[in-house]
């Protein structure tokens, strides 16, 4: 198997993804910052498997020894790099999360509940209960509870699928067809610190970290036929669980829309 067997098979995914009907539910400002809302747990969970990926291919602990493959050191380091600690519009350093939140709130969108989860996390000390103790979307613990258990059980390759196959290859696309329904629809509102986000995406994951990502599957995966599978199943199921956060919140707007009728 190779890369290009991979993106055969998911492509049936990918397409529901890229076509799903979301993207045109995104009318309003308000709209918007339910889009937001939603989907800030996965811009979330992501810098997780980002550092998961680090654990695995590098050395993160003391004494430091170098680890076996001095490429896949480079590659995952060079991501955690600009996703860590990339510069936003006025020249700070944050992470691809932190820019997030704060073109939420530049926006008005509401950040109270990402942050009382992650405040939930800090104090409980398990991923699993506080999801579970959460009050998400049912659809939204899915993926959660999916991206954490690929992080706890899963080996170097499966959690480097979730992370290539279900994130890094997807933005551009994404992330494009969400920002033409923005820069028609919103022009009374600012959302340069969101589209700035946005365009930072497409540019470091199309020409950077989409290409490194794909390098580290193969690198990974090698001429290994049942490594190869693991990485084709997860990455499907990565996909089918991002397709349930877009239904919840579209089923999210839409209930907004009857509220508000």
């Amino acid at each position: 198997m190779t890369i290009h067997t991979i993106n055969k098979s998911i492509q049936p995914q990918r397409e529901l993804l890229l076509q799903h009907s979301l993207y045109k539910q995104i009318q309003t400002v308000d709209d918007l910052r339910h889009f937001m809302e939603g989907h800030v747990y996965a811009v979330w969970d992501f810098m997780s498997l980002l550092k998961a990926l680090q654990q695995k291919l590098t050395c993160t602990t003391t004494p430091w020894f170098a680890s076996p493959n001095p490429e896949m050191r480079y590659l995952i380091n060079e991501i955690v790099l600009a996703e860590e600690s990339d510069l936003t519009m006025d020249g700070k350093r944050l992470s691809h999360f932190e820019m997030y939140l704060e073109a939420m709130k530049a926006s008005g969108a509401n950040t109270a509940t990402i942050e009382t989860f992650l405040d939930s996390v800090i104090s409980m000390q398990n991923i699993f209960v506080s999801i579970k103790i959460s009050d998400l979307h049912p659809k939204i613990k899915e993926f959660l509870n999916f991206t954490f258990e690929v992080i706890e059980h899963g080996k170097a390759h499966e959690i480097a699928a979730a992370f290539t196959f279900g994130r890094e290859d997807l933005i551009p696309d994404m992330f494009s067809e969400i920002l033409k329904n923005f820069q028609i629809n919103f022009p009374e509102t600012d959302l340069s610190q969101l589209i700035y986000y946005f365009e930072r995406h497409i540019e470091l994951d199309a020409d950077d970290h989409g290409p490194m990502a794909m390098q580290m599957i193969t690198e990974l995966c090698g001429q290994d036929t049942q490594k190869w599978r693991e990485v084709e199943a997860v990455s499907i199921q990565a996909l089918e669980k991002r397709i349930g956060l877009w239904d919840a919140i579209e089923e999210h707007i839409h209930e907004m829309h009857l509220a508000t009728t």
